[in-house]
């Protein structure tokens, strides 16, 4: 799948999506698996209540099952001005 990375969460990882092969059923199992992958992922993961998620662009929670999702994409909340 496809997981795009938005804002100060790519400037932390260094990317702004990437293929990422993984057996995760939910997006809280997805972070975990990403969080592995070194110091930069688990920085960027350490707070998930500082994040927002959306699985083929709805947004959702953590504990959105991730059945053939094409994309995963991770942001700060948006704030309107």
């Amino acid at each position: 799948m496809q997981v795009l990375y938005f804002a100060w969460v790519r400037e932390r990882i260094g990317l702004p999506k990437e293929c990422v092969e993984s057996d995760a059923k939910t997006v809280s199992e997805l972070v975990e698996e990403l969080r592995s992958r070194g110091e930069r992922y688990a920085l960027a993961f350490a707070d998930t209540s500082a994040l927002r998620v959306a699985v083929d662009q709805e947004l959702t929670s953590f504990d959105a099952p991730l059945d053939n999702a094409r994309e995963v994409a991770f942001f700060p909340p948006m704030t309107g001005g």
